[in-house]
């Protein structure tokens, strides 16, 4: 090559780069009136700090084009907008703009609709008659027109565009538009088979139930999107994706459902033993044991047992059944045993049943009864601890679930809110009841709970939780009040460790899922107890509020759901905080 080539490539390299190395400083917008300058500048594709290149007024225009004519300026003009340069580095991108006259509809034919969906499918596209051309708004239309036969038994519907005529009024100079659509409604189906696959365990006739669904029942996809979230709700499988439907040589509707079955028998455990500490003591085991049994021989039964002994003298035992669809009637029955040996002072035992009626798949009521008795220790002390008492209780609740995951909610809100009334006995000791004391109490319960789940970006959740409990009576017991504190309440704090006639806590957390169920959280609780002054026993009121903050993680296992978090009280230091884990338990 010679010299002067050479030289010549050189400058062409040295040129280039000072012509790519210039940017847009600014862009300025004249002449807009129906669109504004943000909404302009967003369109023209570029933004400050691109960089110059040689067709960028070209691609401006076209893109400005493309915008003005899909909201129906079709007649705009972009032919005078230029760069204006402010140094040799930097320029203005000048977008001088006409938009001219909008292009209404005249006109709107379609054809293969019957007289039955006329109004329902025709109606909506009139009101665009006399509007200014959309591209966006006859979208909406077609869509809401397919999701309308979607709905009622036509999934392979399809509405095309045959044509859209544009013309000047040769009279006024108005510029108008005719739009001709044709609808092909495809063949009517039904649900005539349902295919479930993958559930090993789980009975067809247990999904079936959750489902609401029966064979011959009319095709509709607003009835099949909601098919995972339903059978997501009943913790049996793994995240369920969107079930197929087809036709198959007989011209049948096959549903046809997948699911991937999971470890729904939970063992959740730890125990310690504790060695005497003096002479002619003895040792003691401490610990928690939890089984949980969701889907037994996977007919949805359910089934739980918790021990948890906090020392030597404290202790809980706790019993569950669950005995689903009751007569294949959409009833739950609930069973269960409590028992807590409080201390060296009272044992409690409380036996519960409830019926539940699950009125939709997101509302249910319950009504329940219990019977409850306690029992004070014979300790030999004159020291007066709790009365001798039994109860019963009658109640009623209303749950409204509407979350996508009982596990790991995106969306959705949980309402839990029940009601009871307590008619209490007291039976002795004797020498502890005086012409001050009612053997008969009458004592009322209220509960509310509210947590709600939003998806701030993808893979992002805000969660939040709203809980109170109110206790009214004439007097109240340790074995009545509420308890406060610990890994299901407020975090920061021993399991139960304030006592209150009114408990509130809320719970604050920002999850980045890293998994369908697995995902770390921050948190931020709080809580406030209070317990009114029972003179007579020289009791004082004590009240107060609290505040817990820290981190976890929720992540899936063979075993289930472990939820482990690190938390600290307000005052503590990083010594003092507190690890709380366990399975999640949604029996």
């Amino acid at each position: 090559m010679s010299l002067r080539g050479r030289l010549f490539i050189i400058f062409l390299l040295v040129f280039s780069s000072i012509i790519y190395a210039q940017t847009i400083s600014s862009i300025k917008v004249d002449g807009e009136k129906k669109f504004s300058e943000d909404d302009i500048i967003k369109w023209c594709g570029v933004r400050t700090g691109d960089k110059i290149f040689p067709a960028l007024i070209d691609s401006v225009k076209s893109n400005l084009a493309l915008q003005f004519g899909n909201r129906g300026y079709l007649h705009s003009s972009f032919k005078n907008s230029n760069l204006e340069e402010i140094d040799s580095a930097h320029y203005q991108l000048n977008i001088v703009l006409e938009e001219g006259e909008p292009t209404n509809v005249k006109n709107i034919f379609i054809s293969g609709i019957d007289s039955v969906s006329n109004n329902k499918i025709i109606l909506p596209f009139m009101f665009l008659k006399g509007r200014t051309f959309d591209k966006f708004s006859l979208e909406q239309d077609i869509n809401s027109a397919l999701t309308y036969f979607e709905n009622n038994g036509y999934p392979f519907a399809k509405i095309i565009i045959s044509s859209i005529y544009f013309y000047t009024d040769s009279t006024s100079g108005e510029y108008f538009a005719d739009i001709n659509l044709k609808a092909e409604r495809g063949i009517y189906c039904k649900i005539d088979r349902i295919e479930i696959d993958g559930n090993l365990s789980t009975k067809d006739y247990v999904i079936l139930r959750e489902l609401r669904l029966n064979t011959g029942q009319e095709y509709s996809q607003r009835i099949i999107d909601k098919i995972p979230e339903k059978l997501n709700r009943l913790g049996f499988f793994e995240p369920v994706g969107q079930p197929e439907f087809f036709l198959n040589s007989k011209n049948e509707g096959v549903l046809r459902i997948k699911v991937k079955e999971k470890q729904t028998n939970n063992f959740d455990g730890i125990i310690g033993y504790i060695p005497p500490t003096t002479p002619g003591t003895s040792g003691y085991l401490t610990g928690l044991v939890n089984i949980s049994l969701r889907n037994i021989f996977g007919t949805g039964r359910a089934a739980a047992i918790r021990w948890q002994q906090y020392d030597i003298y404290s202790q809980d035992l706790e019993i569950k059944y669950l005995e689903p669809w009751l007569f294949s009637y959409p009833f739950n029955f609930t069973a269960s045993l409590f028992q807590r040996k409080q201390d060296s002072t009272y044992v409690q035992r409380k036996i519960e049943g409830s019926l539940e009626y699950l009125a939709t798949e997101n509302i249910s009521a319950s009504v329940f009864l219990s019977t409850e008795a306690v029992i004070p220790t014979e300790n030999g002390s004159t020291l007066f601890t709790v009365f001798n008492s039994t109860s019963v209780t009658t109640g009623v609740n209303i749950t409204i679930d509407t979350r996508d995951d009982p596990y790991s909610p995106t969306q959705g809100i949980l309402f839990e809110n029940s009601y009871s009334f307590s008619r209490k006995k007291i039976n002795g000791p004797q020498q502890f009841i005086t012409s001050g004391v009612s053997t008969n109490v009458n004592l009322q319960r209220l509960t509310l709970d509210l947590s709600g789940y939003y998806e701030l970006f993808p893979k992002q959740v805000i969660a939040l939780g709203l809980h109170g409990r109110e206790l009214r009576g004439s007097f109240f017991e340790v074995s009545d009040l509420f308890r406060l504190g610990g890994a299901n309440t407020l975090r920061g704090y021993r399991e139960d460790q304030f006592l209150g006639n009114r408990v509130t806590w809320t719970n604050l957390e920002y999850r980045l899922l890293l998994t369908r169920r697995t995902f770390g959280f921050a948190f931020f609780d709080t809580g406030y107890y209070l317990r009114n002054a029972d003179p007579q026993n020289n009791i004082p009121k004590s009240e107060g509020f609290k505040i817990g903050y820290g981190v976890g993680f929720n992540v899936e296992t063979s075993l289930g759901v472990l939820r482990v978090s690190f938390a600290l009280a307000k005052g503590d230091s990083f010594s003092q905080g507190k690890i709380h884990f366990g399975i999640v338990n949604e029996f």
